[in-house]
């Protein structure tokens, strides 16, 4: 489980610190606040934790972030700097942490503690745009090829074509499976690297298939071949991108599921519609913290941690709702 994430002159952070909860973390902020940051940072920490990979950290969070040079990101300022990110973690009851510095001359140093190996913390990160329909050949480019992409878009495909365990399989991802199914009209099959929709219809060619369909596939597939499972950390940015808002109550009650079975999730959204699903549908046994991004009046990033959407006080969607409302009761008030 990731505990905390910390940073010091890091990308578009000077000085941060967020505590995180086991259970869903929900990161809202306007753009440039460095959302998709604190997500990136952590998955390239979780990455080297799993054994498979044989990455070291600084590595990991070069491809994942693309700059030039690992040097870049370092925050901004004139003459020579370094920054520094940490991310804790509790594993097996022990507390562990993983560092790095970096310099703007391009030197990383990488300590850590307890920051072992473990294949059931899984990692996976779920990019904006959806890759499932430009799986085909992807790998073997991107291994052959010097290709501008974001390591998250290979990662992803790969863990989308993990095998499907054998045995039966647990009830409780039985249900997400048939509720998944409901929304998408069918379930996800794949054949020699092109993913399907199969249902009573037919198949149907993932690049046929609506992109928020997609995106819901890709949820089932990582369901269904046990990637997302207890101890897993998923993390999604701006999942309710090109998913119609009727559908982001089965996202919700899919996600809220997950999280019960043991998986520690991190979103970014700038939607208001999940945000109040979340808000609905949660128990009060639920694990859900909100974490709003904001610059303060320095143009510092900083953040607020609470378990309660209302008490938000810096929140950029709410704020934009209600200059909406405004300006429609405003017209209205014009045109009488």
């Amino acid at each position: 489980m990731i505990t905390k994430f910390k940073a010091d002159e890091f990308t578009a952070f000077t000085h941060l610190q967020i505590n995180f909860s086991e259970g869903i973390n929900i990161l809202i902020g306007e753009n440039g606040t460095g959302k998709t940051h604190v997500m990136k940072a952590i998955y390239s920490a979780c990455c080297v934790s799993d054994k498979r990979l044989g990455r070291t950290f600084d590595d990991k969070l070069k491809a994942v972030f693309l700059p030039n040079t690992i040097g870049r990101l370092v925050h901004r300022k004139i003459g020579r700097a370094s920054g520094k990110i940490t991310i804790y973690r509790e594993h097996d009851g022990k507390d562990g942490y993983i560092s790095c510095t970096i310099t703007t001359l391009g030197k990383a140093d990488v300590i850590h503690k307890n920051w072992i190996a473990d294949k059931k913390n899984e990692s996976i990160f779920i990019p904006v745009k959806d890759m499932l329909a430009n799986a085909p050949g992807f790998r073997a480019l991107y291994s052959q090829k010097d290709i501008s992409y974001e390591e998250v878009y290979p990662d992803i495909i790969d863990k989308a074509f993990l095998p499907i365990p054998r045995g039966k399989q647990d009830d409780k991802i039985a249900k997400l499976l048939t509720i998944l199914q409901g929304a998408i009209d069918g379930r996800v099959i794949e054949k020699q690297e092109h993913f399907y929709l199969k249902n009573k219809n037919g198949e149907l060619e993932f690049p046929l298939l609506a992109e928020g369909f997609r995106k819901l596939g890709l949820l089932y597939t990582l369901i269904h071949n046990g990637t997302l499972t207890k101890g897993s950390v998923l993390f999604w940015d701006e999942p309710e991108a090109n998913l119609n808002p009727k559908l982001s109550r089965v996202l919700v009650q899919v996600l809220l599921e997950l999280q019960r079975l043991g998986v520690q999730i991190f979103i970014s959204t700038h939607d208001y519609i999940l945000l109040k699903e979340f808000q609905l549908a949660a128990t009060e046994k639920d694990k859900i913290c909100y974490h709003a991004l904001y610059r303060g009046e320095d143009m510092e990033i900083q953040c607020q941690t609470t378990d309660n959407f209302s008490s938000i006080f810096h929140n950029a969607i709410d704020e934009t709702l209600a200059s909406i409302l405004d300006r429609e009761i405003s017209n209205e008030i014009s045109a009488l």
